[in-house]
Order: structure tokens, then C-alpha cells, then sequence
């Protein structure tokens, strides 16, 4: 008997909540309108990287192109990545050292003011390295983590100088930077 009446009692209070009114006045809060990026992807994306020529004794010939996303509409944010090539002979010496690498890079940037900027890379480049072991030359995947910063100054409508500074954090005993300090570039760049 006790039972059915505490069954029956919670069938009616569930009955008895479930029509009951809600008297409280609600206000309809706007939902937050999601922030469509209007930009054309056109005017969301940005082509960079480097060339370097040097013909002589010494040859080097570095192709480093990327391309950038900028991320939020203001462009102070960007993501983006890009391949390398690098050739280096030196005919100084008898034999001529010769070495190759290339590799990939994924990266970000943040201008925190119009003109300059911090930024981070991870470059993964396959290098030849001497093998003491085989006494060898093999090729190896050697990765290099730069961080810094760099400052651009417009010197026309669609062209500027550059110059950047970074520094290798992992210091992989195979890496071109290995031992190095800071890691200066600059050039000037031509807008299409």
C-alpha cells in the first residue's frame, strides 16, 4: 500500500509540474551573429620566401618560396608554409665541397605593429651528412625550430625592404645552424 501511494503521489506531482505555467518574464537573448569573413580568398593570401644567387669560387643558390594565410581580418595573424632548396659549392678546396638540401616549412606570423613582426618556423630539410660508421655521405631528415622576429619597411605601393632575425632553438648537431648564433636575412620585396 505504501508503495502505490508513493508511486501515485509522484505520478501526480510530475502531472502537476508539467502543466503548471511559468509566470517569469524571460528575456530573448540575441544570439551572438557569427563574424563571416567577407574578404575575398584573394585578399586572404600572401606569397613571400627568398632567392639567393652567388656565382664565383663559391657558388650558392638558395629557393625558399611560401605562401601565407592570414588568419583573422585585420592580417596581423598568418599561418602558412613553404619549400627550400639549397645548392652550395665551394671550389676552393681539392676536391670542391659541394652539398644539397631540401625540405619543407610550416610557420606563423604576427605583426604587432604594420611594420614588424614575431615569428616561428619549423624547417625540416634533407641534408647529406658524413656517416663515420659506413664512411659515407647518406642523406638525413634534420629538423631546425626558428623563432624571432623581422621588420618590414614599404618603399613604394607594392614593394619594401625586409630584414629578419632567427634563432635555431633545437641546435640538431646536423643542422646548418648547429653552434650558430642568430640567423640574419633581408632582401627586398616586389608586389604583382
Amino acid at each position: 500500500m505504501n508503495r502505490a501511494l508513493f508511486v501515485l503521489v509522484l505520478v501526480w506531482l510530475t502531472l502537476e509540474s508539467a502543466s503548471a505555467q511559468d509566470t517569469t518574464e524571460y528575456v530573448q537573448k540575441e544570439q551572438p551573429s557569427e563574424k563571416r569573413d567577407t574578404r575575398p580568398f584573394k585578399d586572404r593570401i600572401w606569397f613571400g620566401g627568398g632567392l639567393g644567387l652567388n656565382f664565383g669560387s663559391v657558388t650558392a643558390i638558395q629557393i625558399e618560396p611560401l605562401v601565407g594565410y592570414k588568419v583573422d581580418q585585420a592580417g596581423k595573424f598568418s599561418v602558412g608554409t613553404g619549400i627550400t632548396y639549397w645548392y652550395f659549392r665551394d671550389n676552393r678546396y681539392p676536391p670542391p665541397i659541394e652539398y644539397n638540401a631540401y625540405g619543407y616549412r610550416f610557420f606563423t606570423r604576427y605583426r604587432f605593429i604594420q611594420q614588424a613582426y614575431l615569428h616561428a618556423e619549423f624547417l625540416n630539410l634533407n641534408a647529406e651528412r658524413y656517416d663515420a660508421v659506413t664512411d659515407d655521405l647518406r642523406r638525413i631528415w634534420v629538423p631546425h625550430l626558428l623563432v624571432g622576429g623581422g621588420y618590414v619597411q614599404p618603399i613604394g605601393e607594392r614593394s619594401s625592404i625586409s630584414l629578419q632575425v632567427l634563432f635555431e632553438v633545437l641546435q640538431d648537431p646536423n643542422s646548418v645552424y648547429y653552434g650558430q648564433g642568430p640567423i640574419f636575412s633581408g632582401g627586398v620585396g616586389f608586389g604583382f
